[in-house]
């Protein structure tokens, strides 16, 4: 799994830095910075569902690279003073405290709107560039990233902490979207029903999430690559503060049963989805 997700980040890689070509500024040169090293996991689900629904790398590296580009200036912004105001991301320091605010801040506006340059890239129908597109501005807006990281925000000064209903909307919405449209972009790549990759693209966007706050309690800041007990230090709701650690285990295991079992059409031809599902809850960053 590691391989293959480190394969799914060069492609990605090499798609934004081809896009930036002949860009000589600090805001790009930031712009790549910030797209570099992470897990690749949104990029290898575009790939990979677009594999299974027979379409090539050439045709889906474009999407791929979109998706990793909204993903890494979701990262930027959220690091900012304003926000959660961190120094490190992924074990680098963030583009912030390397460059400056002004800079960060553009760097991830250039960096989403080079996600919908690359997106309306993709080798596929015309309609299914329109869908991609579409759906991609929903899952990172206010229905999707932007609405759950502004009810995030909010959380932070409330007198009343979330409840575990609340905290699975929010993390719907902020990890998830993301998480879920690269899981169907294979099949909308296809015009194909994006049924089961999206159940499956919802079950490990929330298991994503719960073993983030597994790994806020229990993992290492060195290999994590940030800050970890942040949330508890505020007293944040989390899942793991409602459910308890071992019962947030437990509910990330059973939705990674849950993912596999919406794969089943597939067959053997999912395999390293499944794969991947498992990898959600073993990772350790």
């Amino acid at each position: 799994m590691n391989d293959a997700l480190a394969t799914a980040r060069s492609i990605v890689e090499a798609r934004i830095t081809e896009a930036l070509t002949g860009v000589d500024l600090p805001v790009a040169e930031a712009m790549r910075y910030a797209a570099q090293g992470g897990k690749g996991l949104r990029g290898f689900l575009v790939l990979e569902g677009a594999r299974i629904h027979g379409h090539g790398e050439s045709q889906a590296a474009p999407a791929a690279a979109a998706i990793e580009a909204i993903h890494a200036y979701s990262l930027i912004h959220d690091d900012l003073p304003c926000m959660d105001d961190d120094d490190l991301r992924r074990g680098q320091p963030t583009v912030h405290r390397k460059w400056d605010e002004a800079t960060a801040v553009l760097a991830g506006d250039a960096l989403q709107s080079l996600a919908f340059e690359l997106v309306l890239q993709s080798g596929v129908s015309a309609n299914a560039q329109v869908t991609l597109a579409r759906t991609l501005a929903r899952a990172a807006g206010v229905r999707g990233m932007v609405g759950g990281q502004a009810l995030d925000i909010a959380a932070e000064t409330s007198e009343k902490p979330l409840t575990l209903a609340e905290i699975e909307t929010l993390q719907a919405e902020k990890t998830g979207a993301l998480i879920e449209w690269a899981a169907m972009a294979g099949p909308w790549m296809a015009e194909a029903d994006p049924g089961p990759m999206g159940r499956y693209g919802k079950a490990i966007g929330l298991a994503f999430q719960i073993w983030d706050d597994v790994l806020d309690v229990e993992g290492d800041a060195d290999t994590v690559g940030k800050a970890v007990g942040k949330d508890a230090e505020a007293g944040k709701a989390t899942f793991v503060s409602l459910l308890g650690l071992d019962e947030a285990k437990r509910r990330a295991a059973n939705l990674v049963t849950e993912a596999c079992d919406a794969l089943s059409i597939y067959g053997e031809d999912a395999r390293l989805l499944r794969d991947l599902a498992r990898f959600v809850i073993a990772r350790d960053k």
